[in-house]
């Protein structure tokens, strides 16, 4: 059994031996370095810092929103809610109080400042919106019970106000905790707990996310029961101490089974530490997961994929909305783009191209033509060059791209009519990137199931780096789309894909 840290580039190592043990230690940051981003900052700090800012923002929020709906709704009267024979009167200055501390209490009870949650996925903004549903819910009702007369505008105008405010609040929290975490700052320090590759697994998984905040650091390498009993759980106590660690991640299944974890998060009760069970499901979001406590049983219920139902009505439903609103909206636009490419060398102006759809249903899908009208016969030629893994073909500096099309690329403009093929029902707003007939050949098992559910003209290759990514990394997010995919997720990605579009993030 070994304990260690991970190398970082150009970093120092000291070895000692402890028993059985070998720990090689290796230092964060070269010696003398003293830059903010390699310092450590102990996750209580940094996360008393944030959660004090993310407060600040939604008081603002609440304040900006209440202020906004009472001028809109009354602009320089002063109407009063309540009155007493004795002439006391509430107003809606008081009533604007009374629901912004409420709000605020919500916002706490609802967990949405929570540090496991910040700056990953959609739950950090399902609770910030839910937490603003239930206190304007809970004003209604109290004013109904009351017999308390309170202006329908101005809910209408404060509730949906308020979801935006809180919401954008965290959103900037968010950039701000991602900019900082992937210059290393602001991360929990994890030293993982198990069999060599469950260990290398949990590692490679936690350093592709750097938004998670978790630093796999070091790695305790458990082969046999032996590894778990009491003296190997007291030495690792011990490390977790030394290096000031706040999660220790077990991964995958220890030996000895459920009675090694139980005894060790009793030792490590003695630590400042936190335990984490990382499970063997691979690509499952949280959503899907969800614990019964039988007793003497913990189990995990995971509920399996659908591709049909209710949620998949609404996923057509917002297909057809959106890109009719698309079409209807951005026809100057296509004007615009067909006269660019027609002056440019006279060619066609669309590309049609066979590609492959639902359950390996061929397709022909629409795009603004970007190369010269030979580039097909000209791939052949440029193989060699092929900058590409696995069946894609990629070059940053590819010679069949005309000028126009290196503009259309750029904001990836050449998509656009792709909102014909998700109006027809071929393909849909979000999903796995549209594969063509001779990458689906070369697919194996795995890699089939990104047929199980339409292609997309975005999904999450689109906001993740687009061109950058490997064909591994790409079939990746494919799939972990195919397994997680939502209502609300496909809003989300649109939402990122607009800011991926304007940063022009991997478009070549």
């Amino acid at each position: 059994m070994a304990l260690g840290v991970e190398p970082t580039p150009r970093s120092t190592t000291d070895t000692f031996t402890d028993g059985a043990v070998r720990a090689d230690r290796r230092s964060r940051v070269d010696e003398g370095e003293t830059a903010a981003a390699g310092q450590r900052v102990h996750s209580t700090a940094w996360y008393g810092r944030v959660k004090a800012l993310i407060t600040v923002g939604d008081a603002v929020a609440i304040g900006v929103t209440l202020v906004a709906a009472y001028f809109i709704r009354f602009g320089d009267t002063n109407p009063r809610v309540w009155s007493s024979a004795d002439s006391a009167t509430v107003g809606y200055e008081q009533v604007g109080l009374l629901i912004g501390l409420v709000w605020m209490i919500s916002l706490a009870a609802n967990r949405s400042r929570q540090s496991t949650i910040l700056a990953q996925g959609l739950v950090e903004y399902h609770r910030a919106a839910s937490a603003t549903l239930l206190t304007f819910g809970n004003a209604a009702i109290v004013a109904y019970l009351l017999q308390v007369t309170l202006s329908r505008q101005y809910f209408l105008v404060a509730l949906p106000l308020g979801i935006v405010l809180v919401v954008a609040n965290r959103w900037v929290m968010r950039q701000y905790l991602r900019h900082a975490r992937s210059e290393g700052r602001f991360q929990d320090r994890a030293l993982v707990v198990g069999r060599l590759e469950d260990v290398h697994r949990v590692q490679r998984e936690l350093r592709r996310t750097s938004a998670a905040g978790i630093a796999p650091e070091f790695a305790y390498y458990v082969d046999s029961a032996d590894d778990v009993a009491q003296a190997a759980r007291s030495t690792l106590v011990a490390r977790a101490n030394a290096e000031d660690v706040d999660l220790v991640i077990i991964a995958g299944e220890l030996p000895g089974g459920a009675d090694a974890v139980r005894r060790l998060s009793w030792d490590l009760e003695r630590t400042r530490a936190d335990l984490v069970l990382a499970s063997r499901l691979t690509d499952i979001a949280g959503p899907r997961i969800h614990l019964r406590p039988i007793p003497g049983i913990p189990l995990v219920h995971v509920s399996l994929p659908r591709f049909t139902g209710w949620s998949y009505v609404v996923k057509r439903a917002m297909d057809v909305v959106l890109s009719a609103v698309a079409l209807l909206v951005l026809s100057p636009v296509f004007l615009v783009v067909a006269a660019a490419i027609k002056l440019d060398d006279g060619g066609p102006v669309f590309f049609r191209q066979t590609r492959t759809g639902t359950n390996g249903e061929p397709f022909h899908m629409l795009k603004f033509r970007s190369m010269r009208t030979d580039a097909e016969q000209v791939k052949a030629e440029l193989m060699t060059a092929n900058e590409g893994a696995g069946p894609l073909f990629k070059m940053k500096a590819d010679p069949r791209v005309t000028r126009v099309g290196r503009v259309l690329r750029a904001y990836s403009l050449d998509e656009l009519p792709q909102f014909v093929n998700t109006l027809r029902g071929s393909m849909s707003v979000v999903g796995p990137r549209p594969p063509l007939p001779n990458e689906v050949a070369q697919y194996d098992n795995a890699a089939h199931r990104r047929l199980l559910i339409k292609p997309g003209i975005t999904g999450l290759w689109q906001v993740s780096g687009r061109s950058n990514l490997s064909w591994e990394d790409s079939l990746r997010l494919d799939l972990s789309y195919v397994e997680n995919w939502s209502p609300v997720g496909d809003l989300a990605i649109v939402a990122r894909t607009a800011i991926a579009v304007v940063r022009r993030e991997g478009a070549y």
